[in-house]
């Protein structure tokens, strides 16, 4: 009996330890995404306006150390390269429209309004992946589309948003989070059935070339034109470095907690962008913010706690393209889902 109680006293210390640590772990990616939104802004602050460029030294850093591990592997790749190419487009797509927005808006309303990402990623997964969601989940998306639209009624002036032009800031945002959709999709669907380190290195990868050919068009003379300082080579060298960690950290989160906690950890980088804010841009936040943060919270919460697992389909371990996902109706049944990250 002594034993027993032994044991499962074990078990119990061994849980909360793992869950302390996943806690911890979705702190620090929430604390580093908000740190690549910090830098951006700064970027922008700086008069660079280079979201391309921005982003390459992420990809080449994650081409360079995750594709170092699949050289030692000598392994093929477990998914076709032209997949990758796609992800690595999207990706892309997102990061530039999303940076682009600091532009002409403020850092709280695009750290805000990229948790839209949420509700295209229902879209997304319910058309392709015939995903099931539950009214309570619904429930809780349009919850937080509720709250980002608090901040575009701020961003409009009733509020007085930040930023040159803020509605045009919010628009690249809400598009940039299509594209994040598009990838956090794909991304869940590769992280969870096939390899996490391939997954990085491929996103890095194409990543890296889709952002030099899009750089030489669209950002080549913008480069010509910067006067390069030790304040902006810092800048680029801190989005680089954090948005490294980000590819880095975030599957892994995904892969050991799944989505309600990668999701509830990363919403606190909006908090994050908010203390930013307050003390290094010394702004004023608008009262429509907190509201629209708070109807936020309450929405993803909704979303998180009612999220079902997917049933395992046999079909997709066998390769089949026929992907669909099966929402548990037991209400016993565990999470998870994916964020996206995007942001």
């Amino acid at each position: 009996m002594n034993l027993l109680q032994a044991t499962t006293n074990w078990w119990r210390i061994h849980g909360t330890l793992r869950t302390l640590y996943l806690l911890f772990l979705g702190q620090v990616v929430s604390f580093v995404l908000a740190l690549m939104s910090l830098t951006s802004s700064l970027i922008s602050t700086l008069g660079v306006d280079a979201p391309i460029t921005q982003t390459m030294s992420t990809y080449l850093g994650l081409a360079l150390i995750y594709g170092s591990i699949l050289v030692y592997r000598r392994e093929k790749l477990r998914v076709s390269w032209y997949w990758y190419l796609l992800l690595g487009f999207v990706d892309v797509q997102g990061n530039y429209l999303v940076n682009e927005a600091y532009q002409f808006s403020s850092i709280t309303s695009v750290t805000l309004l990229d948790c839209f990402t949420i509700a295209w990623v229902i879209i997304l997964t319910w058309i392709f992946l015939r995903t099931r969601y539950s009214l309570w989940q619904l429930f809780g998306a349009a919850t937080c589309v509720v709250g980002l639209g608090l901040v575009l009624l701020s961003d409009a002036g009733v509020g007085g948003g930040g930023g040159s032009k803020p509605l045009l800031g919010d628009i690249l945002v809400i598009a940039g989070t299509i594209f994040f959709a598009m990838s956090n999709v794909g991304e869940e669907f590769c992280v969870k059935k096939k390899d996490r380190v391939e997954v990085i290195c491929m996103i890095g990868v194409y990543g890296f070339l889709v952002s030099a050919c899009q750089m030489s068009i669209l950002e080549l003379k913008t480069l010509e034109s910067v006067e390069w300082s030790t304040d902006i080579i810092l800048a680029f060298a801190g989005y680089g470095v954090s948005g490294l960690l980000f590819y880095t950290l975030a599957p892994l989160v995904l892969k050991l907690s799944g989505a309600t906690l990668l999701n509830l950890s990363i919403l606190t980088s909006d908090m994050w962008a908010v203390v930013f804010r307050i003390f290094f841009y010394r702004q004023q936040v608008d009262w429509l913010y907190y509201l629209a943060f708070a109807v936020v919270v309450i929405g993803l919460i909704i979303y998180s706690l009612t999220e079902k697992d997917p049933v395992p389909v046999p079909a997709l371990e066998n390769g089949n393209p026929s992907l669909e996902y099966q929402v548990l109706e037991d209400e016993s049944a565990t999470t998870p889902r994916n964020q996206a990250l995007t942001s």
